[in-house]
């Protein structure tokens, strides 16, 4: 009579140790790609101590420390409101990108992809010989519907001349943007968010600032031609990346384009 009881009681002491085992790694699982999902953004920091001190909160009750969790507890809590208050830009621009389907180049071959960079730094280099600027967004995972909303639709194949033709000063369509979604150009004319990062020179024109803007709030690729300058930039992430030569442009959007798929 007491065999099932027992058998019972088995279990249960098993699942009692395996359900906190796989709590833990859940937490740790998401706690883990939440790090990766704002990895690069100035909320990383504060994410990471914000672990920190879940961590810590989890050890006092493990440990049955009491007054260091009820102080824990009060202070995760008022970190938690501070941290949605003060990062809600990042945040809402994180979770602009959940859901998002792999949108450049995942269904071209690497080969489609090297044309495509080729036709794009053909363009470059002509558009910066003539000092005329231009700006050119690659969208990736993110979509850019919004900004390409902004702007005058289009859809034709990338193409060197087409590009040179839209950014010629002459052209009604060379103010704003150019996005290219795979092998089309989408739109032109598109109008970009100007980016307010304060650690960027007052110097830097409003092309830059709106390729920097753009990278900021989604994944895509943006290259830039100065028109005083005629110097190329890159943005990415954020950040300007500058283009010494022609063989560096096709480095950097081959290592943006191709490899970072490659990793994924």
């Amino acid at each position: 009579m007491t065999f099932p009881i027992s058998i019972s009681f088995s279990t249960f002491a098993i699942w009692s140790v395996v359900k906190p085992a796989i709590e833990i790694i859940i937490l740790w699982y998401v706690i883990y790609k939440i790090l990766i999902f704002f990895e690069g953004t100035r909320a990383f920091q504060v994410l990471r101590g914000l672990t920190y001190l879940l961590i810590a909160f989890l050890l006092s009750q493990i440990l049955g420390f009491d007054i260091l969790n009820w102080l824990l507890t009060k202070f995760f809590a008022i970190s938690i409101i501070a941290f949605l208050i003060i990062f809600q830009q990042e945040l809402r621009q994180g979770l602009a990108r959940l859901g998002q389907q792999h949108l450049f180049n995942i269904s071209l071959e690497e080969s489609e992809i090297l044309a495509i960079i080729e036709e794009i730094a053909e363009a470059i280099y002509r558009l910066s010989k003539s000092k005329h600027g231009c700006i050119i967004a690659l969208e990736r995972e993110t979509k850019l519907k919004t900004y390409i909303e902004s702007g005058v639709m289009l859809d034709g194949k990338i193409s060197s001349e087409i590009l040179v033709s839209i950014f010629n000063p002459n052209s009604p369509l060379h103010d704003g943007g150019v996005i290219a979604k795979g092998e089309r150009i989408v739109a032109a004319a598109c109008l970009f968010p100007l980016s307010e990062n304060p650690h960027f020179s007052k110097l830097i024109g409003t092309r830059h600032r709106a390729a920097i803007g753009l990278t900021e709030q989604t994944d895509a690729v943006v290259i830039v031609v100065s028109e005083e300058t005629a110097e190329i930039s890159v943005a990415t992430d954020g950040r300007l990346i500058p283009v010494v030569n022609r063989e560096r442009l096709i480095n950097i959007l081959k290592n943006l384009l191709i490899s970072s798929r490659k990793k994924k």
